[in-house]
């Protein structure tokens, strides 16, 4: 069977041909890049981070679009969602912790989280961040007690679980009414918590808050989400409501993902019967950094079973790219070197990791040359990589780069094998 070449939509926006063939980022050529920084290696692609920041922005305003940090986060990605006016969503003290140390004022800040500890609190409320997502009636005692104590007043939203199951795996999808996270919708608790907040003298409530899942690729579930949502907050006077993110995007030729245009249009719609006055805010994670970045690899090992497959192992795996194991994600491959080349020899792309189930992608197609020493790059790998990366069997994290106009820096060095024994 004959497999195309990899997909350009695929790529980051600045993805290029050189005239010898070979694939550029942000005018950098990738075997340049592995070359330089080593492998694995996160190349980032800070045109197309912005111009996905900027797209937000235009669609949504820029007071109402806030970057799900839990996506992708160093200082250097905190930095940038804020120079281009989007607030930054924090789900721990630590995320929280490299926001701040990037520069990002603390009223930039919202917090999430479904198991927030005192000493979280304490420090987003001792911070001033905007406000905090209440979770649950113990973190609402949790707050009291911390007010009681001489914290100061915090404003908050009220995550609503709505009762929807987002067409996505099960371990992304959170609105259904059996999640870990929000006050149900249909047993009343939403109400209960609403009023609650309400009546504290810790809280002052200002809005609802919501989010059914991540990578939905249906715009119109969005919508309707959005709309049952609506029809509950609006007799509500209340001045602020967040849908959450979710908006999917394309891993494989195969997948088609609703653009942000799309996306704030059903939001629009759905919006339209909400109070004069009342702020949208969104959340957009996956889809501001996933395409953005493609992960380069080196081939170590080539083993061909006869008559039942062909291996090609790789210098990274499931410590750099947890989801194919953790969700059964996928994703496509190609040789940067080689980028229109048909790739007609299927393969399983494996991680050098001791488990079995270290597998990159399950039927991975490349070139038949692909031979040990060739560069091999995975795209879309810039949501939910490097954020979830690992140290199993004492693997060092790679190196984080953005590219821009010619040049390349780093942003999160690579760890060396002294970096792991420094907590010993």
């Amino acid at each position: 069977m004959t497999r195309a070449p990899i997909e350009m939509r695929l790529l980051p926006d600045t993805s290029a041909v050189e005239s010898d063939g070979s694939l550029s980022i942000g005018g950098c050529r990738l075997d340049d890049l592995a070359g330089e920084f080593g492998t694995p290696l996160f190349v980032y692609d800070e045109r197309h981070l912005r111009n996905r920041c900027r797209e937000a922005v235009a669609e949504f305003g820029g007071g109402n679009v806030i970057y799900a940090t839990k996506a992708f986060l160093c200082k250097a990605m905190a930095r940038l969602a804020h120079e281009e006016s989007l607030m930054l969503d924090v789900a721990t003290g630590g995320e929280l912790y490299v926001a701040l140390a990037a520069g990002v004022p603390a009223d930039r800040c919202v917090m999430h989280g479904n198991n927030k500890s005192d000493d979280e609190l304490r420090y987003a409320m001792r911070e001033g961040v905007r406000h905090v997502v209440v979770d649950n009636f113990d973190e609402i005692d949790r707050i009291e007690r911390t007010f009681a104590t001489g914290g100061g007043r915090v404003r908050v939203q009220v995550r609503v679980t709505p009762g929807i199951h987002a067409h996505t795996h099960e371990y992304i999808s959170t609105g259904q009414d059996d999640s870990k996270f929000g006050f149900n919708l249909a047993n009343g608790d939403a109400l209960r918590a609403i009023e609650r907040c309400r009546r504290s003298n810790a809280t002052e409530l200002v809005g609802v808050h919501f989010h059914i899942g991540s990578n939905v690729l249906d715009a119109d579930l969005l919508g309707r989400a959005t709309t049952m949502m609506v029809e509950f907050f609006a007799p509500l006077g209340l001045p602020e409501i967040t849908v959450g993110g979710g908006l999917g995007v394309a891993y494989t030729a195969a997948e088609h993902a609703p653009t942000m245009g799309q996306w704030s249009a059903v939001v629009r719609s759905a919006a339209s019967g909400l109070p004069a006055g009342v702020e949208v805010m969104v959340e957009p994670g996956r889809s501001i950094v996933a395409a953005a970045a493609v992960t380069l690899y080196r081939v170590g090992s080539v083993k061909t079973i006869p008559g039942v497959r062909d291996y090609v192992a790789v210098d990274g795996g499931m410590s750099d790219n947890l989801r194919p194991m953790l969700y059964g994600a996928e994703y496509e491959t190609f040789m940067p070197s080689h980028p229109t080349s048909l790739r007609n020899r299927a393969v399983r792309l494996v991680g050098k990791h001791c488990e079995s189930g270290d597998v990159i992608i399950d039927e991975a197609h490349v070139p038949e040359s692909l031979a040990v020493g060739d560069l091999l790059a995975v795209p879309v790998t810039g949501a939910y990589g490097y954020s979830m990366s690992s140290n199993y069997n004492m693997v060092t994290r790679p190196a984080v780069i953005f590219v821009a106009d010619g040049r390349a820096r780093i942003v999160r060095r690579r760890e060396s094998y002294a970096d792991l024994t420094m907590l010993d």
